[in-house]
Order: C-alpha cells, then sequence, then structure tokens
C-alpha cells in the first residue's frame, strides 16, 4: 500500500485586539474565509490563538491591529514563535460604513489586508532599551506636564492674592519664588482669605519642588540608556538627552524595519509633499507623521539655525533664492532625518558639506 504526501495550504492570519479579547481569522492564498474565533487576551490566551491558526495550514504571516497598545503582547509572542507580523491599521470610516464592523470582519479584513500587500509594515520589537527608554519618557512627561501646571496655579493665585503676599515675591524668578513660598506659614485659622492662600501656594510650591526631583530622577535614569541605546545619535549637532529620547522611541527597537531614510522621514513627517499647480511647482510641510518626531527634528533645527554656523550659512543662501522660513525649515528637517536615520541604524555618517544640504529641498 502506498501512500500520499499532500503539502499542508498556506494561510495568512488576521486579529482585531481588545483589552480582554482578541478575535482571529484565518483566510487562504485566494481570500476565502476558513474561520474566526475568539480568544482570552491572556498569554495561555496567545499560545491557543497560534495554534489554532496553524492547524489550518502553513501560517505564512499575521495582520494585527494595535500592535503598539493591546496588540502589543500578541505581536511579542507571535513573533518568538517565529511568525511574521504585520501592524494593520484599522479600516476607515468608508470601509465600515459600506461593509459593517464587528470583531469577524475586522480580523478578515486584517488577514485580506496582509495578503493583499495593502498592510507590509513591521511592529516594534518592544523588547530592548528603547522600550525601556519609551516607558520612562511617559512618567517624565507627566511630571513635566504637572509642574507646569503648578507653576501655572501658582501665577494665578499670586494675581488674586492680598497685595502684602504679591509685593513680597514680586520679581523673584521661579527658583526663588518656589523657595519663598514653600517657606510660607499660613496659620490655624483657614478661614481667613490671606492665610487659604499662603496655604494653597505653599502646597503648590512644595508640589512643584517635589515634581523637580521626580524629573532629576528620572532623566538620572533615562540619560544613560539613551547613550546606550544609540550614542552615534547624541554626537549630531543639536540632538540633546530629550531629543535623543523621542526619536529612539518613534524608531523603536528594531530601526532595521525602516528600509531607507525615506520611510523614517515619513514616520517623522518630515517627507516633502508635492503642493504643485499649474505654472508653480513647489512642496508643502508634511502635517502626518508622528508629531512627537516632528517636534523632536523641529528642535534640533531651530538649535543648529541659531548656532550651526554652516545651518545659518544655508538659510542665508536659501533665503535669497526665495525661500521663506517654512520652506527652509522643511528642508533642514529632511536633512536631520537623514542623519538620524543613519544614526539610529549604526551606519558610519560622513561628513557632510554645505553643498549635500542642498538634495534636502
Amino acid at each position: 500500500m502506498t501512500s500520499r504526501t499532500h503539502d499542508a495550504p498556506e494561510t495568512t492570519g488576521g486579529v482585531d485586539t481588545h483589552g480582554l479579547t482578541h478575535h482571529a481569522a484565518v483566510i487562504d492564498p485566494v481570500g476565502r474565509h476558513l474561520a474566526d474565533r475568539e480568544f482570552p487576551a491572556t498569554i495561555r490566551g496567545y499560545r491557543d490563538l497560534l495554534g489554532w491558526m496553524r492547524s489550518h495550514g502553513t501560517l505564512v504571516a499575521v495582520g494585527v491591529e494595535g500592535t503598539g497598545a493591546y496588540g502589543a503582547e500578541l505581536a511579542r509572542v507571535l513573533t518568538a514563535a517565529g511568525v511574521t507580523v504585520i501592524d494593520v491599521d484599522r479600516p476607515d470610516r468608508k470601509t465600515r460604513r459600506t461593509k459593517g464592523k464587528s470583531d469577524p470582519i475586522d480580523a478578515y479584513a486584517a488577514a485580506m489586508a496582509v495578503l493583499s500587500g495593502r498592510a507590509t509594515g513591521v511592529p516594534k520589537s518592544r523588547d530592548g532599551v528603547v522600550e525601556a527608554v519609551r516607558v520612562l519618557r511617559i512618567a517624565r512627561r507627566s511630571a513635566v506636564k504637572a509642574r507646569t501646571q503648578a507653576m501655572n496655579q501658582i501665577r494665578t493665585v499670586l494675581v488674586s492674592a492680598p497685595a502684602m503676599l504679591r509685593e513680597r515675591v514680586a520679581g523673584l524668578d521661579r527658583a526663588a519664588l518656589i523657595r519663598v513660598l514653600t517657606r510660607l506659614r499660613p496659620g490655624d485659622d483657614l478661614s481667613r482669605p490671606l492665610a487659604a492662600t499662603r496655604a494653597s501656594l505653599r502646597h503648590l510650591a512644595r508640589r512643584h519642588q517635589a515634581l523637580d526631583i521626580e524629573i532629576a530622577e528620572l532623566d538620572a535614569e533615562i540619560g544613560p540608556l539613551v547613550e546606550q541605546a544609540a550614542p552615534k545619535l547624541l554626537e549630531l549637532f543639536g540632538v540633546g538627552p530629550e531629543t535623543a529620547g523621542q526619536l529612539l522611541a518613534s524608531a523603536g527597537d528594531n530601526p532595521q524595519r525602516m528600509r531607507s531614510e525615506g520611510a523614517f522621514a515619513h514616520l517623522a513627517g518630515v517627507a516633502p509633499i508635492p503642493a504643485s499647480s499649474g505654472r508653480t511647482h513647489r512642496h508643502r510641510l508634511n502635517r502626518g507623521g508622528d508629531r512627537a518626531a516632528n517636534n523632536a527634528l523641529h528642535t534640533i533645527v531651530l538649535v543648529r539655525m541659531r548656532y550651526d554656523e554652516r545651518t545659518r550659512a544655508y538659510v542665508e543662501r536659501r533665503t535669497k533664492e526665495g525661500l521663506n522660513k517654512k520652506d527652509i525649515m522643511r528642508c533642514l528637517k529632511r536633512f536631520v532625518a537623514r542623519e538620524v536615520y543613519r544614526a539610529l541604524t549604526s551606519t558610519p555618517t560622513e561628513r557632510t558639506s554645505q553643498n549635500d544640504l542642498a538634495p534636502a529641498a
């Protein structure tokens, strides 16, 4: 008796992720729906999901919605198991109006996006030093925001405070103001407006002081991690630990997932967008992409425009050619993105001459 062995059919998976459950779907090479099923968003659920998908054939790739949120751990589990994971955006509103909205529909749509080639993005691995920098920066960002809010509230309270209290702190800089306010003695009777105002200002000043300490501690923790993750990035003119940390967080632990410096420029929202019409040939600023990364590049450009002689010469030359400030900054941000990409991907950054700034336009 002879037996014939058939190769397992190739399949593509799709997952619609949620906080407590994930809905998975499997399709064949021509897009036919094979099966869909819901799994709990737990480690065991992720393993069951993978085993279930593989039971339908040779799993080629899996499209996962929200690899930076609810699908982050699932993406890590699938990647560790040797499965190709593709980051899939949720369907746009037009598609949802025409095809409806449900977990199975979204799961099948994720699989179809991978099979058709519409979705090709490789998710961030989120398993290295850069992920540590990202989560620490979340705490730092909220601390800075709270400190700013405390300072604004101090100044608001002082506006309507009694004159004897306002005059006592008039003309003080921020550091001196905080020191004076932390030493205020409101007294025991807070029913008097002056005493209550002193108490309020003391609480706000001590909060500001505590946040100063917290931010300094976070800076001491984040700095060495940034240096460890991308020392070449910090060598670039105008790049400090704060901007470097944001660029690292935007690129992820696996910046090689971006196939070119043009892809990184699109990620950071600095790839020039054609805006030509008739006899007018120009490009405009890109308002898409990661706005935090775009802001980091903007900060670097501002520093270079003020302190870098090469950049100042470039701005002067382009101004004489008729470009306005926005267009010049667009060119500079595109050039800085090229330098940052080379530093992130550990490619030796060659010395750039003044003429090399022109291609950024």
